[in-house]
């Protein structure tokens, strides 16, 4: 028997979004541990808000939002908007009711420099690998430093000459037109009038130069899990600048290991290593090499180079999921933020198909 094509809508509804879930849906994990991250973080949005006033709209629904911005490589806040209105499973996973209203895209602009100035998103990813550590899932000796260029929202047209003034548009809504031929651009000559702390950088021989930011992750060996983020101008010894910050960080008096790629291969920086009681298990160079035979010659050296390759796992889940390959804002320290929070989202993807937290 054909049903029939009823169009009128029911009133009312006696069904919650948490019936409508199933029990083996992948979020419900990442739920759990973003829940309990957030709960160790209620004291510090205590102290961000005023006792005083008209209720803001709860900051842990603005942390779970974007974290699903994040997971569901949604390209803006507008859209991640929308989104919230009619999406059961995201109303599910932010603590929305069938019926709440949602909020103004505006609302990420106004709250995203209270965030910023209290480091929340290094604070989450702790906690993050603080469940991980408690289900044994971290290593403390073993760990791989790696940094990977981060294009910056700005276009080359906006690289000028400090001291020269703008380009005049020739009319119709267009770009002025300029002409870079025979020109040569510096970093320390010109900047970018978009995102000033933005800097030309280069990859390598026969590479283009891009305007860029520089992410860096340390990753613990055992699980491939990211223990530690840095966000810095690209410049050619940001990467030895940024390991040498988190090897310095990471807790604890004994010695460990750190991996690294031949761009790491340095004199200097695998001296300053061993003073922070740290193995350099450094990729060597085929000339000139800092790394000799008191390294080599360990077999903990090999099996640091081959679990060296799964940092490039991060820096592809980021740039691809993550939309991290093109920076969505301007300026470093709202880069490092988004950065360190996609940071713990891979955690917490990686530590779900490791099957370390239960659905339910």
């Amino acid at each position: 028997m054909r049903g029939p094509d009823i169009q009128q809508q029911k009133l009312f509804s006696y069904l919650s979004p948490e019936s409508r879930v199933p029990q083996t849906h992948p979020l419900r994990p990442i739920r759990i541990m973003a829940d309990k991250a957030l709960k160790e973080l209620s004291p510090v949005f205590r102290e961000l808000y005023s006792r005083t006033g008209r209720p803001s709209i709860p900051p842990e629904q603005l942390l779970r939002s974007l974290l699903l911005q994040i997971l569901y490589s949604i390209r803006s806040e507008r859209m991640l908007v929308e989104q919230l209105d009619y999406n059961l499973l995201f109303r599910w996973f932010v603590g929305l009711s069938m019926d709440e209203a949602i909020w103004d895209h505006s609302v990420y602009s106004k709250n995203r420099e209270r965030i910023l100035h209290s480091d929340l998103a290094v604070m989450f990813l702790r906690s993050i690998c603080s469940q991980a550590e408690a289900a044994g899932l971290l290593s403390d000796d073993h760990f791989t430093v790696d940094g990977t260029l981060i294009e910056t929202w700005a276009s080359l047209k906006s690289f000028r000459p400090k001291d020269e003034e703008p380009p005049v548009s020739t009319g119709g809504n267009r770009n002025p037109a300029v002409d870079f031929h025979g020109k040569k651009r510096r970093n320390d000559t010109h900047a970018s009038v978009t995102d000033p702390e933005s800097r030309l950088f280069r990859k390598g021989k026969g590479k283009e130069a891009r305007l860029c930011f520089m992410g860096h992750v340390l990753m613990e060996n055992r699980n491939g899990l990211v223990v530690d983020t840095r966000l810095t101008q690209a410049t050619g010894t940001a990467e030895r600048e940024a390991a040498l910050s988190m090897a310095s960080d990471i807790p604890g008096t004994h010695r460990v290991t750190i991996g690294a790629d031949k761009g790491y291969d340095c004199k200097e920086f695998v001296d300053d290593l061993r003073i922070l009681t740290v193995t350099p298990h450094v990729a060597q160079k085929v000339k000139g090499s800092a790394i000799d035979g008191r390294t080599t010659r360990h077999a903990g050296y090999a099996v640091s180079r081959k679990k060296r390759k799964r940092v490039e796992e991060i820096f592809g889940w980021m740039k691809t999921v993550a939309w991290l390959r093109k920076a969505r804002y301007k300026g470093v320290e709202k880069i490092d933020w988004l950065f360190t929070l996609s940071a713990a989202a891979y955690n917490m993807v990686r530590m779900r198909n490791l099957g370390v937290v239960t659905s339910g």
